[in-house]
């Protein structure tokens, strides 16, 4: 053992070890990290505990057992024993891996090894009835084990000895036409078919016991017509004549693998001029090259590298790219070089670089890359028995991933970032540049009429634009119709390049990076609202290109920071201004595109937004007060801070959110500013506090930053804009409302001098830690519930803001709870928690319906600025809403939050008492 796994849920580990008192030492550490970090392993260690006692003592002597047990079983039981014996396989071999005792060469080996027999055993058990009963005519018990001359060819990393950990294997199933009378060959076929339906079924069907391996037979000659079992002649008529470049790559890497070896072997050397040309094919390099840009945008990869999410396999850099490097040089040079013709694709790499096709440098860095690449893989497929290749998207599944390979994360993180990237460095320039031979319009949009009309838009009007925009323009619709619904995909493309006012440089930008369009396609195929921005605010897309676009998220103190140094650079106020309207935008749009793709989640997103704001607001106070001093000198005695309240306060925020704000200042006993026009302390800052609201909301070249709102502040729109601290202290002591101090709880100060908010603060806790008549208190808050209702009235089945038992009547209790207990507790959750009066299972029906109508919320919000209409939101919008709801179907959701409203407006009715009506 040379490595060993920590445990990400030390409790798991912990449980798994009690399953296994013999463990001792460093297997012990093994069992528990391995069980602590892979839910799938942890249940495995559980069922098998007994025989692993055994097994880990000598982990190839258990194999060679496991295989001569199976060997003993009837067919009748052989699916039952297969997933015992996959079970037991999984188990031994994940351990052996994790904790390097084995190499990943024997690994991936013995998984193949696996696999070749359990479809050998699962071929002899479907085969033996249709020979004993007479179905397969001319063959008698002793072609049981050659299975009556049909071969399951391994295909892929089976064929090649490299299955992955929760692999498929991609078999060929084909029969020997010539051991059957011409008379008897639709019998035979028959026969044969089902015999191979039957093993896959022993093979992929999931039942009690779990499964063997996920089995494909699509690789098959057109799979679409052909049966699941052909005859060798037929499958060799159909390469020979039509057979592509991906077929011939697919068959460097086949073998027989069960049934009649030998007359897999013959099909096999049949095939040889087929896969190796005779000569130098580098033709093969274009064909390549398309066919890895049509699986990218088949599988939506063709963005850049960002490890969350990342596909391991497909994605950049990833596994593919070294298998399609090796294996296109092969068939280059193969056919004159019958030593290339290796299944393995380390194997593949040091015969090419022993040829001279490659350095061997490259062949030594791609190989290292590749069994790294292998080992992460496994890993990720080990937490969950999973057929995935993508890297966690969130955090927490990074850190598990990171536990479970024994590793820290930040050196996880930038060691994959930098395999990553060299292997696509390494590998890219090889293939042919350009988007590939397929130029068509995709079928789906043959007949419409409106990519035609594209060349009458504003963005298309220069020469150049359209010289540009006609060499993307095939692969944004391949990409276009390969969305769940293309006609509303093309619809909202429309739309989005309709608003666009010019195009040279955004097309340009497409074309240098391809993931852009990728980008945008999610984008208007999910929110056509957000399409519209993006119209008018396509700047936007150069933060894509920022190295750190899909990173994770700074927090406030880093954002701040960042903005301020850009403001220190932009110039005059002016320039200023523009400059943080054009940063605002790009972190704006980079939330958004983290909440669509699910880097982000709905309570992350809405800090994310709340952060964005309170930098902002930070940043350009400091800038408005410069400016403002200038004419009439530096601020009167202590300053003034910028309170935030509601969700700003609360870190709570979405999209289209405004910022609730109060100024707050103290000139401690100083009456004028001195400046060249001096002002009474009053005045300058009420002055001061409007260019705040001029430089946030006025609408400059790039647009606005924020809406603000200060009906807030003390004495609401009647007051000064800006409340002294003596006032405010008064106030809040002896004058303020209950609403007011509802209010309170949510406050936070986001801009401004320290000393001074840190008054605020004090006081603010001071406010809500007073005792109170609890009683009188509920009153209040119950009359001021039934105003709210009566003034806005009852919101729409989908509306997660608005009614009874939804986000603003939950968050208005919140508020209360916080009051009562005296605690200065901003978020909802958290203040719902200290109602300690409460039944434990209504505080928890309350958040879970505080925390699905503000995750509807903020989606609503980035998609669209209406009220939710599954039918103007199309399927895209849908379904984001609906990931985000962790619902089923919009009518699923309906019911669920109709359910939680009305739990939550249940519990609220039983605390508040009904207003007393007026007589």
């Amino acid at each position: 053992m040379t490595r060993t796994p920590r445990a990400f849920e030390p409790d798991r580990g912990t449980e798994a070890l009690e399953d296994c008192p013999w463990a001792t030492g460093a297997m012990a550490e093994l069992i528990k990290g391995t069980g602590g970090s892979s839910p799938y392993l942890r249940g495995l260690i559980g069922k098998e505990a007994g025989w692993l006692e055994g097994a880990v003592m000598d982990p190839e002597g258990a194999v060679r057992a496991l295989y001569a047990d199976l060997d003993k079983v009837t067919p009748a039981q052989i699916g039952v024993a297969l997933r015992q014996a996959k079970r037991r396989m999984a188990l031994l071999i994940a351990l052996c891996d994790l904790s390097g005792a084995w190499e990943l060469e024997q690994v991936t080996g013995t998984l193949s090894e696996f696999a070749d027999l359990s479809v050998s055993l699962a071929l002899r058990a479907a085969i033996t009835p249709e020979i004993t009963r007479g179905k397969l005519p001319g063959k008698t018990e002793n072609d049981i084990a050659t299975a009556g001359g049909m071969v399951a060819l391994a295909m892929g990393k089976m064929g090649a000895g490299e299955l992955n950990y929760s692999s498929d294997i991609d078999l060929i199933c084909l029969f020997d036409e010539q051991q059957y009378d011409p008379d008897d060959y639709h019998e035979a076929r028959a026969s044969l078919v089902r015999a191979t339906r039957k093993m896959a079924a022993t093979l992929n069907d999931l039942t009690g016991e779990g499964y063997v391996f996920r089995t494909d037979l699509r690789l098959r000659p057109d799979p679409a017509v052909t049966p699941v079992c052909m005859a060798m002649e037929a499958a060799e008529r159909y390469y020979e004549s039509v057979g592509r470049t991906w077929e011939r790559a697919a068959y460097i890497k086949a073998r027989p693998s069960a049934g009649d070896l030998e007359a897999g072997a013959r099909f096999l050397e049949v095939l040889t001029p087929f896969v190796w040309r005779k000569h130098l094919d580098f033709a093969a390099i274009q064909d390549a090259h398309d066919m890895r840009l049509r699986i990218r945008e088949h599988k939506g990869l063709g963005g850049g590298i960002s490890l969350p999410g990342h596909n391991m396999k497909l994605g950049r850099g990833g596994i593919r790219e070294i298998e399609f490097f090796t294996q296109t040089r092969q068939l280059i040079a193969g056919g004159r070089d019958p030593e290339l013709r290796v299944r393995g694709t380390v194997e593949g790499l040091g015969r090419l670089a022993d040829k001279g096709w490659i350095p061997g440098d490259v062949a030594r860095v791609l190989s290292g890359h590749y069994r790294a690449h292998r080992e992460v893989e496994h890993r990720i497929q080990m937490i969950g028995d999973a057929q995935t290749h993508d890297l966690p998207k969130s955090p927490e599944g990074m850190e598990r991933l990171a536990c479970l390979m024994g590793r820290d994360l930040a050196e996880v993180k930038r060691e994959l970032t930098d395999r990553l990237t060299e292997v696509h460095d390494l590998t890219e320039g090889f293939f042919a540049p350009g988007s590939g031979k397929d130029q068509e319009v995709p079928e789906v949009f043959a007949d419409s009429p409106v990519p035609g009309r594209w060349l009458n838009y504003p963005c298309l009007r220069s020469q150049r634009a359209v010289t540009i925009f006609e060499r993307l323009r095939p692969e944004i619709l391949r990409r276009l119709g390969q969305t769940d619904r293309p006609e509303e995909a093309l619809k909202a493309f429309d739309s989005f390049l309709a608003g666009l006012p010019a195009g040279v440089q955004l097309f340009s930008l497409f074309e240098a990076n391809h993931q852009l369009i990728d980008l945008l396609v999610d984008i208007v195929g999910t929110s056509p609202d957000l399409a519209r921005y993006l119209s008018r605010n396509a700047s936007v897309f150069d933060a894509v290109i920022a190295g750190d676009f899909f990173s994770d998220w700074p927090g406030p103190d880093a954002l701040r920071a960042a903005l301020v140094a850009q403001l220190q650079e932009a110039g005059d106020y002016e320039r200023k201004l523009d400059a943080a309207r054009r940063w605002a935008k790009d972190w704006h749009f980079r939330i958004g595109v983290h909440l669509l793709r699910g880097l982000m989640g709905p309570e992350e997103a809405g800090k994310a937004y709340a952060d964005l704001a309170g930098a902002s607001l930070a940043a350009v106070w400091p800038e408005v007060q410069k400016m403002f001093a200038e004419k009439h000198g530096t601020p009167p005695g202590r300053g003034a801070v910028v309170l935030g309240m509601g969700s700003l306060g609360a870190r709570r925020q979405h999209a289209r959110s405004d910022l609730d704000v109060i100024v707050i200042y103290d000139a401690e006993g100083v009456e004028a500013s001195e400046g060249r026009k001096p002002l009474a302390s009053r005045t300058y800052y009420a002055r001061l506090t409007q260019a705040l609201i001029t430089a946030m909301t006025a609408a400059m070249s790039e647009g606005k930053l924020y809406e603000i709102d200060m009906r807030l502040r003390p004495s609401g729109n009647q007051g000064p804009v800006a409340t002294s601290w003596a006032s405010f202290q008064s106030y809040q002591r002896e004058e303020a409302w209950v609403w007011e101090h509802l209010a309170l709880t949510r406050a936070r100060v986001v801009a401004g001098p320290l000393e001074l908010a840190e008054d605020v603060e004090a006081l603010r806790k001071e406010v809500i830690g007073k005792a109170r008549d609890v009683q009188e208190v509920r009153r209040g808050v119950a009359e001021m519930r039934a105003r709210i209702a009566a003034a806005k009235g009852p919101g729409g089945p989908l509306d997660a803001k608005i009614g009874p038992g939804r986000l603003q009547d939950i968050e208005l209790f919140a508020q209360l709870c916080a009051l009562e207990a005296g605690r200065p507790v901003r978020e909802a959750p958290r203040a719902l928690r200290l109602a300690k009066w409460l039944d434990e299972a209504d505080r928890a029906a309350l958040i879970a319906a505080y925390e699905l109508f503000w995750s509807l919320q903020i989606g609503a919000r980035l998609v669209s600025e209406e009220a939710i209409d599954p039918e103007k939101l199309g399927l895209g919008g849908c379904t984001f809403l609906l990931r985000l709801a962790e619902a089923p179907d919009m009518e699923s959701m309906r019911a669920d939050l109709e359910r939680q409203a009305g739990r939550a407006a249940e519990i609220i009715g039983k605390v508040l008492p009904e207003p007393e009506s007026e007589t």
